[in-house]
């Protein structure tokens, strides 16, 4: 489970299930899609991301 900090404890985040636009996997994200854009699993994100030098 996600956690974001709210003053100096932490709430569990609602988290919204989508489907991967890239392999089709069933995941869940921390923020409500507005179907305008892709969402992706963590491994094809990661796949998809610029690396960080």
């Amino acid at each position: 489970m996600s956690y974001r900090r709210n003053n100096n404890f932490r709430t569990p985040r609602p988290m919204h299930k989508v489907t991967c636009a890239e392999c089709g996997v069933e995941t869940e994200v921390p923020f409500k899609p507005d179907g305008t854009r892709p969402v992706y699993c963590r491994d094809c994100y990661q796949k998809k991301k610029p690396r960080r030098y």
